[in-house]
């Protein structure tokens, strides 16, 4: 598998595969992800989702070990949403090997979904997966 890096920064590496180029690889590569890199990161892609036709987003989260609400809740209510009218329907994502941070998505996920029940992501396909072949091939 051929990656081809769009975009790196110190906390995010952005890549796209050669042979699927519907497809988008966003890797935490530090163990937290301050706000203002997150949006800036996501805000990129949603330009590759338009330039592209990115159908298709993996998050790699396995290097994270904090999880923060405002970003997850950004991500769902705002970023998704506006990427869903772009194309990109499918969402795939890994997380660490860490029960709590695993429990934090759980809990964040249960605010979003009481705070806003009818965002677009509950439109979208979003599933886990363990590895990249993983989330590429499902």
């Amino acid at each position: 598998m051929n990656l081809i890096s769009k975009r790196v920064s110190k906390y995010t590496k952005v890549e796209t595969i050669e042979s699927l180029p519907h497809i988008c690889i966003v890797t935490a590569t530090s163990n937290y992800i301050p706000i203002e890199e997150f949006k800036e990161t996501f805000e990129y892609i949603g330009s590759l989702v338009t330039k592209e036709k990115i159908t298709k987003l993996i998050f790699d989260k396995r290097n994270l070990k904090v999880f923060h609400q405002p970003s997850m809740e950004w991500y769902f209510v705002s970023w998704k949403e506006d990427m869903y009218y772009q194309g990109l329907t499918t969402h795939r994502k890994i997380l660490p090997v860490d029960d709590i941070f695993m429990q934090s998505v759980k809990i964040g996920r249960q605010k979003i979904e009481s705070s806003f029940p009818d965002g677009k992501y509950k439109q979208m396909d979003i599933q886990y997966a363990s590895t990249l072949d993983e989330a590429i091939d499902h």
